[in-house]
């Protein structure tokens, strides 16, 4: 018997059915063509165990080799030269598409810290999706033990429609979570921002407060490393730079009050 993948089989069946009303013949019914990954490899450009080690990743994530992208042209800047590595990527498409597709959605996506719904405000306007995941340990095909930088990648779905409207109905049936009502989320989203900051803020804090503490410290064993002669010496000139200190504001509040008093005359 021939293996069918699980969504490919769910777009024939239920897809399909769900949505052919809105159109006049079934086969004008929208498709998912592929899935492209990216991932840029930035500064690692000329490492060549990092370049190997992203081709490997995003090979074990789809399942199918991973090709090189090459830069097209020098750029003195960034220290880049024509034909230099700059990313990796794949295309899937077929039963391997449906077959990375029902991982990402059942297993990757929920593996996402803080996920609350993808946003639809990546459609490009010719039916096309792009969204992005900041980590690749999203993937439970990758081992944080066995990576040694976290990178991020850009991955596309690509539709045989050029309506965004109709690429969302269809990526919303192959089940891509796509978010509900944007106030609730947005309030959600900010109340996680605001929980991050509350617990930087006390980070800062607590971190002022030791670092107080250990100054107070290295002053209390300085002082007891003194003779009492050297104490008190250091006690006198303490005192005698506070009572400058209080002469010279008292001076300073004297003189603006003669200049308001003059002013208002």
């Amino acid at each position: 018997m021939k293996y069918t993948p699980r969504l490919k089989q769910k777009y024939q069946t239920e897809v399909v059915d769900s949505l052919k009303g809105n159109y006049k013949s079934v086969m004008q019914v929208p498709k998912l063509v592929k899935i492209c990954l990216n991932q840029g490899i930035g500064s690692a450009a000329s490492d060549k165990k990092q370049i190997e080690a992203a081709q490997n990743e995003m090979t074990i994530i789809t399942g199918q080799k991973a090709v090189l992208t090459k830069s097209k042209k020098d750029i003195s800047n960034f220290k880049l030269r024509k034909g230099m590595p700059v990313g990796v990527m794949v295309t899937l498409r077929g039963d391997k598409m449906y077959e990375f597709l029902d991982r990402f959605v059942t297993s990757t996506i929920p593996r996402v810290r803080d996920f609350n719904g993808i946003s639809d405000n990546g459609f490009d306007g010719r039916g096309n999706y792009t969204m992005g995941i900041k980590e690749q340990i999203a993937f439970q095909e990758i081992s944080i033990d066995k990576i040694n930088k976290i990178t991020g990648m850009d991955i596309t779905f690509v539709t045989d429609t050029d309506s965004d409207t109709e690429a969302l109905a269809l990526l919303k049936e192959l089940g891509l979570p796509f978010k509900k009502n944007d106030a609730v989320e947005k309030a959600r989203e900010e109340q996680i921002e605001k929980a991050r900051e509350e617990k930087r803020r006390e980070a800062e804090e607590a971190a002022r407060a030791e670092a107080a503490e250990e100054e107070e410290k290295k002053e209390a064993d300085r002082r007891a490393a003194l003779s009492q002669e050297e104490r008190d010496k250091e006690d006198a000139e303490a005192k005698a730079n506070e009572d400058t200190d209080s002469e010279e504001n008292k001076d300073n509040n004297e003189e603006s009050a003669e200049a308001d008093d003059s002013e208002n005359k």
